[in-house]
């Protein structure tokens, strides 16, 4: 399964939505999860994004889905990016020395 990143600013009837319900944060990844993607973390920000979350689906189609839906809300901006594993990342990298023309 392919990882994500989803960095999400709340809109003014988001922050307003968490603080009547908080609880209703984990009912959005109930949602998140029946759309297919699975949430691996997630964190709450001080800064210029509100929550970091990390997904797992099966390509890029779903997060792209989960994305359009969550944003179409009104809640949340959502900023989505994949990640990729940095181990991975130095094998293919190793595997590509000397393939490259000089």
């Amino acid at each position: 399964m392919a990882k994500f990143l989803m960095l999400t600013r709340l809109t003014g009837q988001g922050r307003k939505t968490i603080k009547d319900n908080p609880q209703r944060i984990k009912e959005v990844n109930k949602e998140v999860e029946a759309m297919g993607a699975r949430i691996v973390a997630q964190y709450f920000l001080l800064g210029p994004y509100d929550f970091a979350t990390i997904l797992e689906a099966p390509d890029e189609w779903n997060v792209a889905r989960v994305a359009i839906h969550l944003g179409a809300r009104g809640t949340l901006e959502p900023m989505t990016m994949p990640a990729m594993d940095v181990d991975q990342l130095i094998t293919y990298l190793e595997a590509m020395k000397g393939r490259e023309s000089s």
